[in-house]
Parts: structure tokens; sequence; C-alpha cells
């Protein structure tokens, strides 16, 4: 694999982690990894009004430092990945999106020192929306010590989502020897209402639960083929996607999900189910940009 894995650093400890798991998954998929610091994300806090000459130069001494420590840790951590690292005088956002036109897969930390203090933060949130390729946010507390299910949960929607997701998801569980969970949340129709009304409702639940099943045998048969070895496990769930993610999130050590990228580039990239797993999920979160159908 030639495409590098890009992670972006700032020298916090969550950036760190995520530099630990970008290692890591250099090493399983056999390819470069490329840091990136890009200095505007630094805000030093602790620091007064600059005083005495070079400002300037110091400010760009300490990024190269920043990106110099993270390149350290990456090659400390797997010596058979090749290191590189860059630094770049620019919105993170900018840099990071950029780079993801060139990259395998782009790796942020959950939370940083950011432009505007992060809270996710923006620079993840931003870069989840816009990249061009998979973007992974690393969680607190995870990428070194795996402490959950040895799974990797899938989250299946719209059909138009499920092909790219699906086969990233299951390309994921096949390095680490992990199993799929797929989850699908599915919405009674208008018929299984009015079934209900009347006391018909178990037969036709029964009937849109083979639907859905049939329907994820569908979208699930290339991914499937192609990883014979992965165990998976399905959860259809009636209602909302949401709070079933999070349940299963529990029992997982990546979630995957699938985000349509508009032919509108104003509008929204990220639906609410994404948005609020990105804030919410208690593991690590990949999102998978899926272009429109035919564009």
């Amino acid at each position: 694999m030639d495409a590098p894995l890009v992670v972006g650093t700032d020298g916090s400890d969550e950036a760190l982690r995520a530099v630990d798991w970008a290692a890591d998954e250099a090493a399983l998929r056999g390819c470069p990894l490329h840091l990136l610091h890009a200095s505007l994300w630094v805000q030093y806090q602790d620091s007064a009004p600059t005083v005495g000459r070079y400002p300037e130069a110091r400010r760009h001494a300490a990024a190269r430092s920043v990106a110099a420590s993270a390149e350290e840790r990456a090659r400390l951590r797997q010596p058979e990945v090749a290191v590189s690292a860059t630094v770049r005088d620019e919105d993170p956002v900018y840099a990071l999106v950029d780079e993801s036109d060139r990259a395998a897969m782009v790796v942020v930390g959950s939370r940083g020192h950011g432009l505007s203090g992060v809270l996710l933060g923006s620079v993840s949130l931003a870069v989840a929306t816009r990249a061009h390729c998979p973007v992974v946010v690393v969680r607190d507390g995870t990428g070194e010590v795996p402490t959950r299910g040895r799974w990797v949960l899938l989250g299946i929607g719209a059909p138009e989502r499920t092909p790219e997701t699906a086969d990233f998801a299951f390309a994921e569980a096949a390095l680490r020897g992990y199993g799929v969970t797929v989850l699908h949340a599915r919405m009674r129709h208008d018929g299984e209402h009015a079934a209900l009304r009347v006391g018909l409702s178990a037969d036709h639940r029964a009937q849109g639960g083979q639907r859905a099943e049939q329907w994820l045998d569908e979208v699930l048969a290339r991914s499937v083929a192609g990883h014979p070895g992965v165990p998976v496990r399905r959860i259809i769930v009636e209602g909302r996607a949401h709070p079933a993610l999070l349940r299963a999130a529990a029992d997982a050590e990546l979630l995957v999900l699938g985000a349509r990228r508009r032919r509108d580039p104003i509008g929204p990239q990220l639906g609410p189910v994404n948005h609020a797993m990105l804030r919410q999920a208690p593991c690590t979160i990949a999102i998978v940009p899926v272009q429109p159908s035919g564009g």
C-alpha cells in the first residue's frame, strides 16, 4: 500500500493517542505513516505577551518540536513503519482535508488545542465532514490496550451508504482478527402502523424483519465474500439508530459509519446520527465518505 495514513498532531494527550493508534494501524496495513502538525493549532495559553526578538522563529521552532516528538513516538512504537512528519503554517482543517486527497486514512484525536478551544473538537468534526478518505476519530482512553470486545461495529442505514462502509469495516476486522457486528435500525412503515392498530402487528413485524434480513444479505454479500474468515453477527432493531448504536458501541473497539457526500457542498455532509455518535460514542469512530449515486 503506497498511500500513507495521515495523523494530525498538536502535542496534546489526545493527539498522541491518535499517533499511537495510527502507528499501529500503519503496521497492520504495511503502509507509511505521515504526521502533520498545522502550527495554527497550538495556542500557547500559558505564555505571556512575547518579550524579546524573533517571536516568529520561536513559534516555528516550537511547532517543529511538536512534530519531531510525535515522529519519535511513532518510530519507537512501530519501528518497522516508515514515518515522516511535516509542519504547515495554516488552518488545520484545510491542511488535513488537503492531505486526505492522497491519504488512505486521516486519523485525529477527539480533542485538542484547536483554533476555537475544541470540545469534540471543531477540527475533528470539520475534517470528518469534509475529508475525501475515511477519517478515524480516536476516543480518549482507546488505542493502547484493548479493553472492549473484539468486534468492529458497523452501522448500516440507507442503501447508498453501505458498499464502501461495509468493505472498510470488514477489512479493519480482518486486519485485527476481529468480528463484525452489523447493526441496522429500521422504522415501521405505514402498513406496519396500520396493522398495529388492528392487532396484526406480530405477523407484519416478522415480515418486516425478514425484509431487513434479505436486504442485509444483499448489501453485505460483497464484503462477506471478500473476508470469509471474519465472524459476523447481526442486530436489527425497530426505532431510532442513535440509542441502539450507543448500546452496541460499549462492546466494540471501532464503530464504522458511512457519510454520504452531497453534491451541494454547502449543505450538511454528516447526518444527525453520525454527528451524535461522533460526540457521544464510547469507542473510536471511523467515518467513511460515500459519494452520491451517479456522481
